[in-house]
């Protein structure tokens, strides 16, 4: 195991805004947020860098896991916490309380503050996220959002979506920054429905992106945590299993069967998802990623 030679609690600014007003490229309510910088003691100079976003549960056990996978590897984590900062702990119940696409904002922010480190590749920095935060790494790829929010010499080297949402067609969602994605979902995830994924992938795919989706036949929603063993039952849980949201326009979210503005209160939001450790699923996605990294030059760099 490769030890941490160096961690480093790292504050950084972002805002607090909806959806809606991170669409339409508005200023919403400053936010100080942090992160947590772990750096393996190669001795090697510059390391490369993943940046972990968390799900709707926030920081909790899995992520840092995986963090501690990837320093066995020899990377560098940076562990962003969207929640602390703005008095949040965590949105499982009331997704509302804080706009999806502030993971983005603040992955952004995190590559634009650790790209200046000088322990950090910032030629190797990869965004990692998982089911809230899976979808802001998978969306962090938009042309659209990067040119709005995002300093023009800053970029990432990939991008790594567990289990991600999407549901959502924003305008301009085919255009993707040339970097490769890689997603891994169950395909009896109850939260975030692995045909949603499967349809925006070959959206991508048919536009000449480099996008892989690995399907995990029997997996569910964070099958590749071991914590959630036996299965672990969340019925206050709000999914967006049975909808498809569209924008319409900028900063307008609609839901594609009823025509109704996006609301949480809506009826077409459901309750009720499950989260299970899948044993064979996690030690396919756990050699897979590891391949993957190599596979384009970022580890060992």
């Amino acid at each position: 195991m490769t030890p941490v030679g160096r961690t480093e609690v790292i504050p950084f600014s972002s805002f607090t805004m909806q959806d809606t007003e991170f669409l339409r490229a508005e200023t919403g309510t400053p936010a100080m947020i942090a992160g947590v910088l772990r750096v393996p003691a190669t001795g090697q100079g510059r390391v490369p860098l993943v940046i972990l976003l968390h799900g709707s549960g926030g920081p909790i056990a899995y992520v840092d896991a995986w963090a501690l996978r990837l320093h066995q590897w020899g990377w560098a984590t940076f562990l962003v916490d969207s929640f602390s900062g703005r008095g949040l702990q965590s949105v499982r119940d009331q997704q509302g309380e804080l706009g999806r696409l502030v993971g983005v904002l603040d992955a952004y922010r995190a590559l634009e503050t650790l790209s200046t480190h000088p322990l950090v590749d910032p030629e190797r920095i990869v965004l990692m996220g998982f089911s809230r935060g899976g979808q802001a790494a998978l969306y962090a790829a938009m042309r659209r959002f990067q040119k709005r929010h995002l300093g023009q010499q800053f970029k990432f080297a990939g991008h790594i979506a567990f289990y991600p949402n999407c549901c959502f067609h924003y305008l301009e969602d085919e255009d993707l920054a040339d970097a490769p994605v890689l997603i891994h979902h169950g395909e009896a995830d109850d939260f975030n429905p692995i045909a949603a994924s499967r349809a925006y992938v070959q959206r991508l795919q048919a536009h000449g992106h480099r996008v892989d989706l690995v399907a995990h036949a029997g997996a569910h929603h964070v099958f590749d945590w071991q914590g959630f063993t036996p299965p672990v039952q969340a019925p206050e849980a709000q999914s967006l299993r049975a909808c498809s949201v569209m924008e319409t326009a900028p900063g307008q979210l609609k839901f594609q069967r009823s025509g109704r503005p996006f609301s949480y209160a809506d009826p077409e939001v459901v309750k009720g998802t499950t989260a299970a450790y899948h044993p064979v699923a996690a030690a396919a996605a756990f050699d897979h990623v590891a391949r993957w990294l190599q596979a384009f030059s970022l580890l060992n760099a």
